[in-house]
């Protein structure tokens, strides 16, 4: 007997070792798949995670698509996406312009995604426009009527400009200075209005437009109106009439 227990205490002794190397090897997968997990979690490159890159690339999209349509050269930068972010994988980023952001000059621009899971950041960009522009020849006073000679054409990064400057001749000659400008300072939409072509209690001319007819008929401005605007205009009639008015005097009623 004290024969056969020895014989199966030996037996017994290389089981226990494939059993303890067994239990090793499962501690070791389980170690390696943690460290996996972790990787991925704090890796901003991993599948699971965001690219930054990829961000910053739909910012930049966005902008020169948004800007297509501005006169002159366009140039976008955008800023590198802060490396500190850890955003989960996003399949669709959309990009868009928060409230009160400039499309030119120095912008923010915002990036959302709603899928898988909602965020949302926000990227600092420039965008610079090169163009041509107005600015006033010799000093202009209020009141005066624009002409070619007082305005000339210069070339300039409009992104530093304010908003509304005056890009066309067609859009100030002829037009009245809105308020004083002086020589060298760029020509603004608020700054010049259309000529007053209807005085109050002057004669015009009521011409009423429709398909196939055309009626025109003497009357009295009641109200003043620069060209394009709206005015009442009395006839001999004593009839009170409201029209488009027009150079000459005229007011345009279409049916």
């Amino acid at each position: 007997m004290p024969r056969c227990t020895g014989k199966l205490q030996k037996m017994k002794q290389p089981y226990r070792a494939l059993r303890h190397a067994f239990a090793a090897l499962a501690l070791l997968g389980c170690g390696l798949a943690a460290s996996a997990v972790a990787v991925a979690q704090n890796d901003p490159n991993s599948p699971q995670r965001q690219n930054l890159q990829e961000l910053q690339q739909t910012a930049e999209q966005f902008l020169k698509s948004q800007t297509s349509g501005l006169p002159g050269s366009v140039t976008v930068t955008v800023d590198p996406v802060d490396s500190r972010l850890n955003l989960a994988y996003c399949i669709e980023p959309q990009a868009f312009m928060p409230n009160g952001a400039r499309l030119w000059g120095r912008t923010t621009i915002g990036i959302k995604c709603v899928a898988p899971s909602p965020w949302t950041v926000y990227v600092r960009a420039n965008v610079q426009v090169i163009s041509d522009y107005l600015v006033a020849a010799v000093p202009l006073a209020q009141g005066q009527t624009i002409s070619a000679g007082d305005i000339t054409r210069v070339r300039g990064d409009m992104s530093s400009l304010p908003s509304g400057v005056v890009t066309e001749e067609s859009q100030a000659v002829g037009r009245v200075a809105a308020m004083s400008v002086r020589a060298g300072t760029p020509l603004r939409m608020d700054a010049i209005r259309n000529q007053r072509v209807v005085q109050q209690g002057q004669p015009v001319r009521v011409v009423s437009n429709g398909p196939g007819f055309q009626i025109s008929t003497e009357a009295r401005a009641l109200t003043n109106a620069n060209e394009g605007q709206m005015a009442q205009a009395r006839t001999a009639a004593g009839q009170v009439v409201s029209g488009v008015a027009k150079a000459g005097g005229i007011l345009e009623i279409n049916y």
